[in-house]
């Protein structure tokens, strides 16, 4: 077994914060998640939030005039700001409360999508999108007549930037990429893209969801014009999520859903919409979550993110040295920019097998296409196993993990 470097000990000590992990609710100890990218572990601090709005501030929010009210509307509106700051937005009404990246992604399909897009246009994506950033884009080419655009990827799971150029037209109309791969943990040139949209005048979305747990943010430095994200993957609550938008763009976009809170008078004849950001937020929210995301990102920016940034760089050269030295192991995705994903498959073993004996020894993986079909396609495997860690995790986890496959291999004869 390799020897844990000291530079884990702070990462040990902060699995404490995480009561799934044997803290204060004494639960599994011996627990090795490695699914963070499906879905991270929760601290305290979160869950307490999330509790302590349920036991002593809730009520619904916006107009309620009596104490409660206004102090959950105060926690919720507080959460939009705490997610502005974190993302540094310009405005508070950039932030639009949405369930998830998924959520995110429709609402962008259903308005910028349906504003900007028609006949014979295009919508530019990449080869390495997750599900969520390929089908609401196929479902408004099919009721327009656009056209998907792909720009394909090479072997290590990095996009080919020049065909990514060569794919603008002045046909193009959205372009939509993913920052950090799900099934891969390539980390996209976005500057490079961004600038490449820019230049061409074409709006630009960010799928977010793998980014925002490992990388910090700056939108007014990055310069993209839409960026979605899950709470659930960042170590928030599930069910929340946001859009960010640069607000003359978000300004100019139709509501979506109609509904309460995004109104501002109603007629049978007429109905006038509020301003940002409640246009865009139909019917309650999920305050619970929202002040679950606003406690997530206060957890975040305390560890640092440029802590955490270098934790992830230090996990992902040290997972590739142990895997890489295990005959009959090939990492799928060898991208020179990544987060710490280990996607894998062992010869003679499938992927699902290797997940259920793994889960057999303690040891949470994710196994399957992850949402990611053609990724899977274009690298010509089915399905792989993944490893994806979060800040929890340290070198100990992956130790772990080499001899959960070690033992798998011997019962298979692999």
């Amino acid at each position: 077994m390799n020897e844990v470097p000291a530079v884990d000990d702070r990462w040990t000590e902060l699995r404490s914060d995480f009561p799934i992990f044997g803290g204060s609710d004494g639960q599994d100890s011996n627990l090795v998640y490695l699914d963070s990218g499906a879905s991270a572990q929760k601290p305290t601090a979160v869950i307490k939030a999330v509790s302590d709005l349920y036991a002593e501030s809730y009520a619904n929010i916006h107009r309620g005039v009596y104490k409660l009210s206004e102090e959950a509307t105060r926690l919720f509106e507080g959460a939009r700001e705490k997610v502005r700051a974190f993302l540094n937005a310009a405005r508070r009404e950039e932030i639009v409360f949405v369930r998830g990246a998924t959520e995110g992604m429709n609402l962008l399909a259903n308005t910028l999508g349906r504003q900007r897009v028609g006949q014979g246009d295009e919508i530019l994506l990449t080869h390495l999108e997750h599900h969520a950033n390929i089908v609401p884009w196929q479902m408004l080419c099919q009721s327009t007549g656009a056209v998907l655009k792909v720009a394909p990827i090479n072997e290590a799971g990095e996009v080919d930037m020049e065909a990514f150029a060569a794919l603008f037209s002045e046909r193009t109309k959205i372009v939509s990429v993913a920052h950090v791969s799900n099934a891969l943990g390539t980390i996209n040139p976005v500057r490079e893209m961004i600038a490449l949209a820019r230049e061409r005048d074409v709006p630009i979305i960010l799928d977010g969801a793998q980014a925002v747990p490992h990388l910090g943010l700056d939108m007014q430095e990055l310069g993209c014009d839409f960026y979605v994200f899950s709470g659930h993957k960042m170590y928030g609550p599930t069910g929340i999520g946001a859009v960010y938008g640069r607000f003359e763009l978000l300004d100019s976009l139709p509501p979506w859903q109609g509904g309460g809170d995004m109104i501002e008078s109603v007629t049978f004849a007429k109905t006038t919409y509020a301003p940002l950001p409640m246009r865009l937020e139909a019917g309650t929210p999920d305050i619970a979550g929202a002040v679950g995301l606003g406690a997530a990102v206060d957890y975040l920016l305390g560890v640092g993110f440029a802590a955490i940034e270098e934790h992830g760089r230090h996990l992902l050269e040290y997972g590739n040295k142990v895997l890489g030295d295990i005959p009959g192991l090939r990492i799928i995705g060898t991208a020179a920019q990544k987060v710490p994903v280990f996607s894998f498959v062992l010869d003679g073993v499938h992927p699902h097998d290797v997940g259920t004996l793994l889960g057999a020894e303690n040891i949470a993986v994710r196994t399957g296409h992850h949402c990611a079909q053609p990724v899977m396609d274009r690298l010509g495997v089915p399905a792989t196993t993944r490893a994806s860690l979060g800040l929890y995790n340290t070198t100990a986890d992956l130790d772990a993990l080499v001899e959960g496959i070690g033992k798998l291999q011997r019962f298979f004869g692999a």
